[in-house]
């Protein structure tokens, strides 16, 4: 079977057979990979702790008709360390990894951008400077730009009217003016569409200037459009303190 290697990072696994394991990955060159490592489960392992949920990997791979073969593995950075005794960081970036794997939809197609953004998430979680839900809130807005469902939040999302403006609604795009609001728009503070564009422009200064108040409101109305463009919510963000 012909090899390659690639930078990944682990999304999830799950149990196959009586040793082996199924290991979904977003790689950096061929976008979601669905792999089998054989033997990760046995003690006598020596690498099976390197193929565990939020590890940066460097592998090797063989190909196969419908699921690879991981032959070796490298741990570039074990995010999952830096974040297991913090129950905030570690639950957002449960959030990150099912985020990533439902935006990269197909197997094998390159999803570059969505690889580094979750690589730079959860180096920025794990080093615990910013708030974990405005890390979290950061990377959903971007990653579903990247996916493109861009937000809009200086502008009117339908007619392009320079904001700012009170309205905003998940299934049209971001802010509306008062000409364009449609029903059940939600009415958010200025501080707060403030902080959401923010959030999208990597803007930590303003961010962190932010009231309590004007980041909740934010986490919310995040939380509503990252469910309203993936038709379902995420079932690890029940666990997230918003």
């Amino acid at each position: 079977m012909p090899l390659y290697r690639d930078e990944a990072v682990v999304l999830r696994t799950h149990k196959l057979g009586e040793a082996d394991r199924i290991i979904t990955l977003l790689t950096r060159q061929h976008g979601r990979v669905r792999a089998v490592a054989r033997g990760v489960r046995r003690t006598s392992s020596r690498w099976g702790s390197r193929l565990e949920p939020f590890t940066h990997v460097d592998l090797q791979l063989a190909d196969g008709r419908s699921l690879d073969t991981i032959t070796q593995a490298e741990t570039l950075t074990p995010f999952a360390g830096r974040m297991g005794g913090d129950y905030e960081r570690y639950t957002a970036g449960t959030v990150m990894l099912e985020t990533a794997e439902r935006l990269v939809t197909e197997e094998r197609e390159p999803a570059t951008q969505q690889f580094l953004l979750l690589v730079g998430g959860l180096r920025a979680m794990a080093a615990g400077e910013l708030g974990p839900s405005q890390v979290l809130d950061s990377y959903l807005l971007r990653s579903l730009s990247v996916a493109g469902y861009a937000p809009t939040f200086d502008g009117c999302a339908r007619c392009g009217l320079e904001g700012p403006h009170r309205w905003f609604n998940a299934s049209m795009g971001g802010v509306l003016c008062t000409t364009c609001r449609v029903p059940g728009s939600a009415s958010p503070s200025e501080g707060t569409v403030l902080v959401l564009g923010a959030l999208l422009a990597g803007d930590w200064a303003v961010v962190g200037a932010a009231e309590p108040r004007a980041l909740r409101e934010a986490s919310g109305l995040v939380s509503a459009y990252l469910a309203w463009h993936l038709e379902r919510g995420l079932r690890s963000m029940e666990h997230v303190q918003r």
